[in-house]
């Protein structure tokens, strides 16, 4: 059996996805002439939806390709855990060149969970591949009426670490983007919106462990400027279409009348930050995830969250979760700024914030000895 200190350094594995029709042809194209890929193997469904433009170096056995820049591409076999594993025999027996990165690209309006939960609840593939992030597709032109008619689309857009806008160059006028950029921005607080032309080396490198390489670009995806935080009673669910009017987190302007269409639209989803001025038990956190896990289930949709453990409160603890999927968390070596609250950013479907922000205090309450919570968890 491998000990830990020979495993091998688990891989960086990205999920493409994307609306129907979003461009991920043109992108992956792209992507696979790129030197900076040399060691990436590509996943798609199959080689003629993808549509391969250019030359081939050689075909290999069971449908992989190895392409002129050095990416290797191939196909899902019986299904993704098969090619995974598949993969990797390959490459610990040396019949495959040894490669560094993974692409995944899904089908039109896949939700990414069932993927991501492979990732990272298989025994032997989480020990192998970490997760580097989610890359969706946004069409500039179609967008807004898929968003409108596809639950799928929109959970696409939540998954997103970083989301791509194409087509933009058949709108007429930048200002015509900004009800879109404006909804993705609310279904997504703090996600990185990158064009069609975005360098490969932007796209990668978004999952916590990279994050935590980067701490300067934690109060960004924490969506610090643009959620409130503190501590302070927020608006209702049923006034989310009223707090943004005061001219503060967000220039909304002239396009009002988009942003009561956008709400319209996704009123069921919304995102807020619960936060916490004193440092908390992990054990605390852990209990209220699994109890807002076993009450509202398929409800949330994303967590991100930074927290102040009172074990080592000089290193903060870096949590993630998509679809009830909770990511390994990771502990930074310090905090990334002088702002030492905990603070849960939550993007959820159908729930009432302030039942949320009642169970957090009470959490909070408890585990700050009132009850005895504390002693009982730790």
């Amino acid at each position: 059996m491998t000990s830990p200190q020979s495993r091998p350094e688990p891989l960086p594995l990205t999920l493409l996805t994307g609306f129907l029709g979003a461009g991920k042809t043109t992108l992956l194209n792209r992507l696979l002439k790129d030197p900076a890929l040399a060691q990436t193997v590509v996943i798609v469904n199959e080689f003629g939806e993808v549509g391969l433009d250019h030359v081939l170096m050689q075909g290999l056995e069971d449908g992989m390709i190895l392409l002129e820049s050095g990416c290797l591409c191939c196909t899902i076999r019986d299904d993704l855990i098969v090619t995974l594993e598949d993969l990797l025999r390959r490459r610990d027996n040396g019949r495959i060149s040894p490669f560094s990165r993974v692409v995944i690209e899904t089908t039109g309006l896949a939700d990414p969970a069932p993927i991501l939960n492979v990732l990272i609840n298989h025994p032997y593939l989480a020990m192998r591949f970490r997760l580097d992030g989610v890359v969706t597709l946004v069409d500039a032109v179609n967008a807004m009426a898929t968003l409108d008619a596809h639950e799928e689309a929109r959970k696409q857009v939540v998954a997103a670490d970083r989301l791509v806008l194409t087509k933009s160059d058949l709108v007429s006028s930048f200002a015509e983007l900004a009800p879109l950029r404006q909804r993705l921005a609310l279904l997504n607080p703090g996600v990185a919106l990158l064009g069609p032309e975005a360098a490969a080396s932007s796209l990668f490198g978004a999952g916590l462990y990279d994050l935590a390489q980067r701490p300067s670009e934690i109060g960004q995806w924490l969506a610090r400027e643009t959620l409130p935080g503190g501590g302070h009673a927020h608006h209702s669910h049923n006034d989310h279409h009223h707090s943004h009017d005061h001219g503060h987190h967000h220039d909304h302007g002239h396009h009002d009348h988009a942003h009561h269409d956008v709400n319209r639209h996704d009123a069921s989803i919304r995102a807020f930050a619960l936060t916490a001025e004193v440092p908390i038990q992990q054990a605390t956190v852990d209990l209220f995830w699994t109890l807002l896990r076993s009450v509202h289930g398929p409800k949330l949709l994303r967590l991100k969250g930074l927290v102040q453990v009172a074990d080592h409160p000089d290193r903060p603890l870096l949590l993630h979760a998509v679809q009830q999927i909770l990511h390994p968390p990771v502990v930074l070596d310090a905090w990334p700024d002088a702002d030492r609250r905990s603070r849960l950013v939550l993007i959820v479907k159908d729930i009432d914030e302030a039942v949320v922000q009642k169970l957090w205090a009470a959490f909070l309450g408890q585990a700050q000895g009132r009850t005895g919570l504390e002693t009982a968890t730790a």
